[in-house]
């Protein structure tokens, strides 16, 4: 049998004294990402192997929201879907929808049947003209703070008669932990994707 033994790395005494400053720097970094910025810093890796994990769980659409300068707003800085001219810039209050309140509480959320869900915002959907019939949405995090959130739906198409909406079309399969558990892996990916980039920036050490 094949035995492995774990790597002993232990911090460069020289660098120990320069933590406090590399720390100040890194959250003035993380401080000037916005979400009109933000793609130059996820770029096309790590986007493409979340729109991978979206079009795996048969996501519709799939969203990074960022906070703005603000922070009184959620804004879709990236999305990978067929809406995405239609949903990239949208601009949501803050303390409202579920996404706000997955900020708010850091924790991770998946429902089907969200629409029935009063404390979803259905402002998108209207915009849309769609029904969010299942949602996965997780805390976004880099450099040590939540600064957004990663979310995907699953949609109904609607149709209005009389003035009365009605969904139409097959209803989705909708999402579960398995999906929840895919969401949060490539959330965690992309996050020390963006930390190893903002880390070399700060020390000059990007590769070209």
């Amino acid at each position: 049998m094949k035995t492995t033994t774990r790597a002993n790395f232990l911090p460069e005494p020289r660098f120990v004294p320069l933590r406090p400053a590399l720390q100040e720097h890194l959250a003035k970094l993380g401080e000037a990402v916005t979400p009109s910025n933000f793609l130059s810093i996820c770029d096309e890796m790590p986007r493409k192997l979340l729109k991978e994990t979206f079009d795996r769980i048969a996501a519709d659409e799939g969203s990074i929201w960022l906070l703005d300068e603000e922070k009184k707003h959620l804004v879709v800085a990236y999305n990978s879907g067929p809406n995405t001219d239609s949903i990239v810039g949208f601009k949501q209050p803050l303390g409202k929808g579920i996404v706000s309140l997955v900020v708010a509480s850091e924790n991770a959320f998946v429902e089907n049947q969200v629409y029935k869900n009063a404390k979803h915002s259905a402002t998108l959907d209207k915009k849309l003209h769609k029904t969010t019939y299942a949602m996965i949405a997780v805390p976004f995090y880099f450099l040590n703070q939540v600064r957004g959130v990663i979310s995907c739906v699953q949609l109904l198409d609607v149709m209005v008669h009389d003035g009365e909406a009605a969904a139409t079309g097959t209803t989705p399969a909708g999402f579960g932990p398995h999906e929840l558990n895919a969401i949060q892996t490539i959330s965690a990916v992309i996050r020390d994707l963006i930390d190893y980039r903002m880390l070399g920036t700060a020390v000059g050490w990007n590769r070209r």
